[in-house]
């Protein structure tokens, strides 16, 4: 079943997906250990008065349940939310630091608590992707309403965002963030929010995502340095590369056999496989990628399309390879494939060459599933 980037986030199940029937704290820390983990978290007294991350999260979830505008919701808008509070500081336990002063710190918990929320949505609990990753989403960019205009470019920031999450569920959950501690900036932080909401009505990203005229004018938005929200650039595309994106054993192949494309595959398994290169030798397989790269720049300088057959699995692999591709003039749309965690781990089990568990549990850890603005053209083909 295919999903379009844009429609990310807003299709639903007819049945209300719930992470758990019971939200009494004292079950949801017998069920859940990353639950049970929080009261061992302290944080700075500073910010947060009230004690560990336990105690604030608790209070994070009394906030939103007494927030008016969380009761205008429906009934699933409300469990992903309830399910994002739970979530938001989840990976404070792996990232808090403290100083000599005795200065708490947390850097980077939002987007390693994205991670652990993915692959715990993905394993533990049956969740439909749309949903899980809009929970993803609102625990990444959970922080973004407080600090936006400290953004080295606010707009840019606010617009990414909005094109993975509603920005008003998103203020929701900052409000309840905010005020489920005891700090003495209390103020500052309900006028950071009052600033956002004025600010993404204003750059029109409030409660939708951004329309660019073309798909090169998003990407280039997003990718090109000094670029602004209404340039159009002029499409001069000489090739079309497609570039798969999923976890080892997730079916791309089987994918590339049934699209009906007549083009030459780019397989870093099979130049591995040639040069009997092992998946795990680090040090050889920076050769495989330049070997592979080199294939790609040939059809790249000759205007011929093909596909890119690869994981891909975190952004920075993509970015690297977009940019290549970009570089000769290629349109780049970018296929990510997904299936349920239990067909692919037999799927695995099933290859002529499966991986380790160990090795797919590192994988899954680290995957970043493709966001719109990486490339042309983003779908999900998610079954």
């Amino acid at each position: 079943m295919e999903k379009n980037a844009a429609d990310l986030g807003k299709g639903g199940s007819v049945m209300t997906w719930k992470l758990t029937e019971s939200k009494e704290w004292e079950i949801l820390e017998k069920k859940f250990s990353w639950v049970d983990d929080m009261q061992y978290v302290p944080q700075d007294p500073l910010h947060h008065a009230e004690g560990n991350v336990a105690v604030h999260t608790q209070m994070v979830i009394d906030s939103l349940l007494k927030n008016a505008d969380f009761q205008y919701l429906n009934e699933q808008q409300k469990e992903v939310l309830w399910t994002s509070a739970l979530m938001h500081d989840i990976e404070k336990r792996s990232t808090t630091l403290i100083d000599a002063a005795g200065r708490v710190s947390s850097p980077s918990h939002a987007r390693k608590g994205a991670q652990t929320t993915r692959k715990i949505l993905f394993r533990d609990v049956d969740t439909p992707f749309n949903i899980r990753e809009k929970i993803v989403s609102l625990v990444r960019y959970h922080g973004l309403p407080l600090w936006l205009m400290d953004k080295p470019d606010p707009m840019k920031s606010a617009l990414e965002a909005s094109l993975q999450l509603d920005l008003s569920h998103l203020k929701i959950l900052a409000k309840a963030d905010a005020k489920g501690r005891i700090c003495q900036d209390m103020d500052a932080l309900m006028y950071a929010l009052e600033m956002f909401e004025l600010y993404t009505k204003e750059i029109g990203c409030w409660q939708s995502a951004p329309s660019f005229k073309t798909p090169n004018a998003r990407f280039t938005y997003f990718n090109a340095l000094d670029s602004y929200v209404d340039y159009v650039p002029f499409d001069r595309f000489k090739s079309e590369v497609i570039l798969l994106s999923g976890l080892p054993g997730m079916g791309k192949d089987y994918y590339i056999s049934k699209l009906d494309k007549d083009l030459p595959v780019i397989s870093l398994d099979d130049i591995r496989r040639k040069y009997r290169i092992d998946p795990t030798d680090k040090k050889r397989n920076g050769w495989v990628v330049q070997e592979a790269k080199e294939m790609a720049k040939k059809y790249l300088r000759a205007g011929q399309g093909f596909i890119w057959n690869a994981t891909n699995i975190t952004a920075l692999m993509r970015k690297q390879l977009i940019d290549l591709f970009v570089d000769y003039q290629a349109y780049v749309k970018l296929f990510y494939i997904e299936k349920p965690y239990h067909i692919w781990r037999m799927q695995n089990k099933n290859r002529a060459y499966p991986l380790p568990d160990m090795v797919l549990d590192k994988m899954l850890h680290n995957l970043e599933v493709p966001q719109l603005t990486e490339a042309h053209e983003v779908h999900y083909e998610v079954y």
